[in-house]
């Protein structure tokens, strides 16, 4: 090796490796479904709107991941039957779900449910 590397030196005496050479541009890898990894998780996502966020810690709902699964795949279920707006009723809480964006729109404890006629919705989920 010609080239010595001097302390204080990440390269030997001359250009960097990749410059001044062509461009190398990194494509992000593709499963054999032509959908990343990332975009995969981001469609999957269940989100809450502000709305929702606020019913949620007004009324002391809170929950957990592997709750957060089940509603997610109910929601999955209602889109493969063709559902835009769903009722979801999940161990006495009751969510209005935006199916096609994945978005809870609004939702209810047990009491507050009560009682209430729900509208412009076009399923409801059940989970036990």
């Amino acid at each position: 090796m010609a080239d010595g590397i001097r302390i204080g030196q990440l390269y030997p005496v001359g250009k960097p490796p990749g410059i001044g050479g062509p461009a190398q541009t990194r494509k992000p890898s593709v499963g054999d479904g032509g959908v990343s990894f990332r975009a995969l998780l981001k469609a999957n996502e269940l989100k809450f709107s502000r709305h929702a966020e606020m019913r949620m810690q007004q009324r002391g709902i809170s929950l957990k991941p592997e709750q957060l699964s089940e509603i997610a795949s109910a929601i999955e279920a209602a889109e493969a039957k063709g559902a835009k707006d769903s009722l979801i009723l999940y161990r006495g809480i009751a969510m209005i779900v935006n199916v096609p964006s994945k978005t809870v729109v609004t939702a209810l404890d047990g009491g507050s449910a009560e009682g209430n006629v729900f509208t412009q919705i076009d399923s409801a989920v059940v989970i036990s």
